[in-house]
């Protein structure tokens, strides 16, 4: 496990499954994380100390991420990364009948949300560089039958990674995303009652790949769109 004593991260989407292990695992590494999340009830961590719940903001408004990440700096005295867990899944988009709705329900939930947070993250990274971790997904490498508006929505947040990875990478900043497979979640289960579990990747393996990417093991790693596919 990576030491991340005195660092501070930023988690959008906390209240859900991966960023909930996202949270433990950095919680247990030493580090302070800041949990931003829509939800008026963010998730329940064993060290309160370093933990500050931001619940109810808008995570596609850069603004209200801003006021967040200030409050964070203000309770910790700094902060040194993001991690862009929120995000949501559905099927569909080609057909006549699907209309617009769906393409503005994923492009609203897994791209507009990872750029508001880029754009409030970057003029509050630390001088030392500081680190972005965004959540793309396997079907953002390409189009899958059925999935065209969420295939298109995670492509986006791959080029989208790679664009502010070139950007920063001269201020010492690394900017990297994790491609997970299927995730083994309660809601995956109940929706896929024939799939083998097994197959998919828990909820904190991905955690401890992106703390990996959040450390200084990883200082020279930017611009990588990293698979985690289990045995899927």
């Amino acid at each position: 496990m990576q030491n991340m004593a005195s660092r501070t991260f930023a988690i959008t989407g906390a209240s859900g499954n991966l960023g909930r292990a996202v949270t433990d695992v950095l919680v247990a590494s030493g580090a302070n994380v800041a949990l931003l999340d829509r939800s008026a009830h963010p998730p329940t961590v064993g060290q309160p100390e370093r933990v500050l719940a931001c619940p109810g903001g808008d995570l596609g408004d850069p603004t209200a991420i801003g006021a967040a990440l200030d409050a964070a700096s203000g309770r910790f005295g700094s902060l040194d990364g993001l991690v862009t867990t929120i995000g949501a899944f559905a099927g569909g988009g080609t057909a006549p009948a699907d209309g617009w709705s769906i393409w503005d329900t994923m492009l609203t939930a897994n791209l507009r949300t990872t750029v508001a947070a880029i754009q409030a993250m970057i003029p509050r990274l630390p001088a030392s560089g500081g680190r972005i971790v965004t959540v793309g997904a396997r079907p953002g490498t390409a189009g899958a039958k059925g999935l065209g508006a969420y295939s298109a929505s995670k492509a986006a947040v791959l080029r989208l990674t790679e664009s502010v990875a070139e950007e920063l990478k001269t201020r010492g900043a690394t900017v990297n995303c994790v491609l997970p497979s299927t995730i083994d979640t309660p809601q995956n289960r109940r929706d896929m009652p024939n799939a083998d579990p097994s197959r998919w990747v828990p909820p904190e393996d991905i955690a401890h790949v992106i703390a990996f990417l959040l450390s200084d093991a990883a200082r020279s790693v930017t611009g990588a769109l990293i698979p985690v596919y289990g045995r899927a």
